[in-house]
């Protein structure tokens, strides 16, 4: 089912998902099922599955290092399936501009159709660690516009080098990401929202946006979208503090604010331990309050750990 026909059919209800990610090559996939399993006691009618872009090596080769591309967290689609089939539970594959050839996502697409996958998250993905900025792979997307009308065109039996009529073509229900607090790249908000609309424009069915631990800034950016005439429902993506590195890591690597009443907390915390603690208690505050806001769903970036959002989820489903 689409992410949308399950927000229809809540008639106006808050509903509960999470964001997963792959584990590491080698890894075994119930070290995933035991994080999941916690969480479907609050009925999430899909889960997210992260898609890994990527990146370079470098193996020790007769005394020399030769660079190669892999790919630390493969396995998306397939994950999808099997969280399909163990829970009974729609999934959303991430799909990227970022390490993809159109060629390579239109085969993805295709074994997401023949798997019963109704959704995916059209994303331009990040940079290299080793770049400073985006650059799309040769033969990829540059933005996630371009990828939202291949998913359209798709849908629409417009392959890549062929148009096919049938009635078997693919439908799939397309989520973007939105940024409360603009995208890293973008130059204002006002600019970012109008990329935003364009991925709207050509296809996208809705949106979940970037974290952030400042309600105001949720509603103000859903006030704007809706101004520049972005109709589509608009999720809040939600990450709870976990330790107290987060003060740095998250401001540097995805450009937002963190309240000052937040980093107190956190700065008065004596470990871990009381951080996450912390981190539980502000994501419980900020979701009641989006929740009596009518958000659509809350939706929480889990990270491979689901004991604080299994808390949370506790004092809120």
């Amino acid at each position: 089912m689409k992410v949308t026909e399950h927000l229809d059919n809540a008639k106006g209800k808050t509903l509960f998902s999470f964001e997963i990610i792959p584990p590491v090559k080698g890894r075994n996939i119930q070290e995933l099922y035991n994080n999941v399993d916690p969480l479907m006691e609050f009925k999430p009618p899909f889960i997210d599955v992260t898609t890994s872009r990527e990146e370079y090596v470098y193996l020790e080769k007769n005394g020399l290092f030769d660079k190669k591309l892999t790919r630390m967290r493969p396995g998306t689609v397939g994950i999808c399936a099997a969280l399909q089939h163990k829970y009974g539970v729609d999934t959303v594959p991430h799909v990227l501009c970022g390490g993809f050839t159109k060629e390579e996502t239109e085969y993805l697409l295709v074994d997401c159709h023949y798997l019963g996958i109704d959704n995916v998250m059209a994303l331009r993905g990040d940079a290299r660690k080793e770049e400073q900025y985006f650059n799309p792979t040769l033969g990829g997307h540059c933005y996630a516009t371009e990828l939202v009308k291949q998913i359209q065109n798709l849908n629409s039996g417009s392959y890549l080098h062929e148009t096919v009529e049938s009635d078997n073509c693919a439908n799939f229900c397309i989520g973007v990401a939105g940024y409360p607090e603009k995208h890293m790249e973008a130059p204002s908000l006002k600019s970012d929202l109008k990329r935003l609309k364009e991925k709207v424009d050509a296809g996208a069915d809705y949106v979940v946006t970037q974290m952030f631990f400042d309600n105001k800034r949720f509603f103000k950016f859903v006030e704007e979208a809706r101004e520049m005439g972005i109709q589509v429902p608009i999720i809040p993506g939600i990450k709870p503090l976990a330790v107290k590195r987060h003060l740095q890591i998250l401001p540097q690597v995805f450009k937002i604010d963190l309240p000052q009443d937040l980093i107190d907390a956190v700065d008065a915390c004596a470990n871990n331990v009381a951080v996450r603690q912390v981190g539980i208690e502000w994501a419980i505050q900020q979701s009641k309050e989006l929740k009596e806001a009518g958000v659509p769903v809350l939706h929480y970036y889990s990270m491979g750990k689901s004991d604080n959002i299994k808390a949370i989820a506790e004092k809120l489903f």
